[in-house]
């Protein structure tokens, strides 16, 4: 076959530095727009973008000239340089070390969508650790909890 063809979705989740709630209304739009056109630039066309205080949850397609690893470094180096220059109040603002990235099957994109658009109701009944220990469950991950965090 002489083309290369893809489409990959991945639903990524990260949070600030110690789950600090950064993410006020203030900048929480901003943020999510600045982080979708990261993922444009990259070729990672973006589908949703969401989250809450202290973490984002993004659905793009994965382009086929970048890593996961590359995504990730990327969307979380450049808005954080660029959210520390909106105000001294995010000086201080750190993403954590790690993240989740989990593979979304195309008849399945709905849901996430609608699972991201729904996170400000979400998380009133539902912590960050607790979602992120479930995505990773239902994704048969293995992890040792003392690593999860930072």
């Amino acid at each position: 076959m002489p083309q290369s063809l893809s489409k990959v979705y991945v639903h990524i989740i990260f949070s600030t530095k110690n789950r600090k709630h950064f993410i006020d209304d203030s900048i929480e739009a901003s943020l999510h727009e600045y982080l979708g056109g990261i993922c444009k630039r990259l070729g990672c066309n973006p589908v949703r973008i969401g989250g809450y205080k202290e973490h984002v949850h993004v659905l793009c397609l994965l382009s086929r000239k970048i890593t996961q690893m590359k995504l990730l470094e990327e969307l979380k180096k450049q808005s954080s340089k660029w959210i520390k220059t909106k105000d001294m109040r995010y000086s201080r603002f750190y993403w954590q070390d790690g993240y989740g990235i989990f593979s979304v099957n195309p008849s399945e994109t709905e849901k996430v969508i609608d699972y991201i658009q729904k996170q400000h109701e979400h998380h009133e009944h539902k912590s960050f650790q607790n979602e992120f220990r479930l995505f990773l469950k239902n994704n048969n991950v293995e992890y040792d909890e003392g690593y999860v965090w930072d």
